[in-house]
């Protein structure tokens, strides 16, 4: 395994962990509950989340064809045991680029995607059970560089809402949240949709 998937994959197993964590609250009756992304349930965003780690995990192979999968009827023992195939194949998994489509990505920079996408709505399900557990100031800084090469302005309004303002005072955590336009303010949530799959399927 090279030095940048290593450090890909070390930053994938901390985004898990956090997200885990605040999948521990999710419970039947809130389901229904409103997330930050603007129309999404929790439910819905599960399912989004379910959705991503079969394509990321696929991705190990070095091809995704991202194939709709079926419903589970727990989504959260779903997202642990489909978590941990994940890191599973991408601690085994060397390849330097992955196909997808026709189109080839970065190896590393697809799974430090993965644990941005893992950790940033591991923080939309703690808002949404009302953990509202702040992103890890490590995990956070780690992830704010990729935030910033594989989101650009055509991403927003769509998949992003515009970045909010940070001060120098601001955490990690609210400048991740605030670059990706999660966050309006220091407790505001955005008008964004979550992204799809990171990229990987768009």
């Amino acid at each position: 395994m090279s030095g940048a998937l290593e450090g890909a994959v070390e930053l994938l197993e901390r985004s898990l962990g956090y997200t885990r964590v605040a999948l521990t609250d999710v419970r039947p009756d809130n389901l229904t509950a409103p997330t930050p992304c603007a129309g999404w349930d929790l439910r819905r965003l599960l399912a989004h989340m379910d959705d991503a780690l079969d394509a990321f995990t696929e991705a190990a192979a070095g091809r995704v064809e991202v194939d709709p999968v079926p419903a589970t009827h727990d989504p959260v023992d779903s997202l642990r045991e489909k978590a941990c195939a994940l890191l599973g194949a991408w601690t085994a998994a060397r390849p330097a680029a992955v196909a997808v489509g026709d189109r080839e990505l970065d190896g590393p920079v697809l799974v430090a995607t993965a644990a941005l996408e893992i950790t940033v709505h591991g923080w939309d399900v703690a808002q949404a059970t009302g953990r509202a557990t702040p992103i890890p100031a490590d995990l956070a800084r780690g992830l704010l560089p990729i935030a910033e090469r594989v989101v650009g302005p055509a991403d927003r309004g769509s998949r992003f809402a515009a970045p909010a303002q940070v001060t120098a005072s601001t955490v990690p955590s609210d400048m991740l949240l605030a670059f990706l336009g999660r966050m309006t303010g220091p407790l505001g949530w955005n008008t964004g949709e979550p992204p799809s799959q990171s990229g990987i399927a768009s």
